[in-house]
C-alpha cells in the first residue's frame, strides 16, 4: 500500500498524495516543467540542482527509463512531482521502470498531486522554498526547516556540479577543432553535437583559473548551462574576456549565457518563476524567424531589442516572444554569441542546432585546426 505524503511550500501551502520513487525528505526551490516528455533528461540535467521539479503534464512515467538518455551520470533534481505516475511503462529502449529508476537512485518524489493548481500558484505567487515529506509529518516543524533552507539568490551551485578533473570527449571522425567546455553542470548531449562536428572537447572544471585556460589557447570556448546564481560565478569572467581579446570564438548556453553578459557589464535578475520546458516560442532578430526552443533557467540578462544595459559592446539577437526577456546576445565586434535556451534538445525540439553549426563555422573563419590548433 502507497505511503502518504506531502509537498509543503514556503508560504505554508500544502498539496498531498502518495509517495513516490524513494521515501524520505527532500528540500529545494519548487519549480514546473512543461515538457511532455523527457522527465529522465529533466531529472538528470544538473541545471535542476536544487529544485524540486514538478512536470505540469500529468501521466509520468509512461515510458520508463533508459541508460542512453541520462544528461550527466544520474538524477540531480532535489526532488520529483507528478499528477499521476503510470503503473506500467512501455518502450523499446526501456530497462527499468521511472519508480524503481527514482527508488534506486534515492530520490525522493510524490505522485497524486494537483499539478494544474500547483502551477497556477507560483505562476502568480513565484518559484519558493518547499519540502516533500511523509504524510505525518508536522507541518509546523516542517514549514520551519523549509524557511530556514538558503534562497536560490546568491547561490554558486555550479561549482558543486562541475566535474573535479578535466576530461576529454575525441571527436567523431578526424579531429578538427580544439574546444575548451567549461563546466557549469553540461549536459552530455552538448558535448556530444559538438563531437559529432569535429571538436575535440576538454571539459574543465567550473575553478579552472582563467590564466591556465587562456595558455591553452583553445580553438573555441563553450560556457555551459549550470544551476544557481550568475552573479556568483564570477570566477568565470575573466576567461570569457581574455579568450574574447585574443578572437577565439566563444559559445555559451543557459548559465553560460548569462555570465557571458555580466562578462561585458550586463547584469542579471531572477525571474518570478523562470521558463521550464521544451516549447517556449523565441523571435530571431535577424530574420523574424521563431525557433520554438527547451529551456531550463531562473535567472535573466537585463536589457530589450534595443539594447544591454551596462553593456554596449552587446547586441540582443534573439527575444522571448511570452514575456520579452533577453534570450540571445552577440558582441558586436568579437566571435562571442550566446543563447538563454538548449539548443541540444534534450529534451525539446531541434530549431536550434543550427547554432552549434555556427560555433564551428566561426572557429573555422579563424584559421582554427590550423596553426592554432596544432
Amino acid at each position: 500500500m502507497a505511503q502518504s505524503a506531502l509537498l509543503m511550500l514556503e508560504d505554508g501551502r500544502v498539496f498531498r498524495g502518495e509517495s513516490y520513487g524513494a521515501a524520505g525528505e527532500a528540500f529545494g526551490e519548487v519549480v514546473f516543467n512543461t515538457s511532455m516528455t523527457g522527465y529522465q533528461e529533466v531529472l538528470t540535467d544538473p541545471s535542476y540542482t536544487g529544485q524540486l521539479v514538478a512536470m505540469t503534464y500529468p501521466l509520468i512515467g509512461n515510458y520508463g527509463v533508459n541508460a542512453q538518455d541520462q544528461e550527466s551520470a544520474g538524477p540531480c533534481a532535489a526532488g520529483f512531482i507528478v499528477h499521476e505516475a503510470s503503473p506500467i511503462y512501455s518502450n523499446w529502449r526501456a530497462e527499468e521502470s521511472l519508480h524503481d529508476y527514482l527508488a534506486r537512485t534515492g530520490v525522493v518524489a510524490i505522485t497524486g498531486v494537483d499539478t494544474r493548481a500547483l502551477t497556477r500558484h507560483i505562476r502568480s505567487l513565484g518559484a519558493m522554498r518547499g519540502a516533500l515529506a511523509p504524510g505525518h509529518t508536522d507541518p509546523d516543524a516542517l514549514l520551519e526547516r523549509i524557511r530556514a533552507q538558503a534562497q536560490m539568490e546568491g547561490l554558486d551551485l555550479a561549482t558543486g556540479v562541475s566535474t573535479p578533473e578535466r576530461y576529454v570527449v575525441p571527436a567523431e571522425g578526424d579531429r578538427r577543432w580544439r574546444v575548451t567546455a567549461y563546466d557549469f553542470g553540461v549536459k552530455s548531449h552538448s558535448l556530444q553535437l559538438l563531437a559529432q562536428r569535429g571538436c575535440e572537447v576538454t571539459v574543465i572544471p567550473a575553478a579552472t583559473p582563467a590564466e591556465e585556460i587562456v595558455a591553452a589557447r583553445p580553438d573555441g570556448l563553450f560556457v555551459s548551462n549550470g544551476p544557481g546564481d550568475p552573479e556568483a560565478v564570477g570566477h568565470a569572467l575573466e576567461t570569457i574576456r581574455g579568450l574574447a581579446d585574443e578572437d577565439v570564438p566563444v559559445f555559451g548556453i543557459c548559465l553560460g549565457h548569462q555570465l557571458i553578459g555580466r562578462a561585458f557589464g550586463a547584469s542579471t535578475y531572477k525571474l518570478l518563476y523562470g521558463h521550464r520546458g521544451g516549447n517556449h516560442p523565441v523571435r530571431r532578430l535577424s530574420d523574424g524567424a521563431v525557433e520554438i526552443t527547451a529551456q531550463n533557467h531562473g535567472f535573466a540578462v537585463r536589457g530589450d531589442e534595443n539594447g544591454i544595459p551596462g553593456a554596449p559592446a552587446l547586441r540582443a539577437t534573439h527575444m522571448n516572444l511570452n514575456d520579452g526577456t533577453v534570450e540571445g546576445l552577440e558582441h558586436r565586434e568579437r566571435a562571442v554569441f550566446s543563447v538563454q535556451y538548449h539548443p541540444e534538445s534534450a529534451p525539446g525540439p531541434h530549431d536550434s542546432r543550427y547554432l552549434f553549426d555556427r560555433f564551428v563555422d566561426e572557429m573555422a573563419r579563424r584559421g582554427a585546426g590550423g596553426e592554432r590548433g596544432a
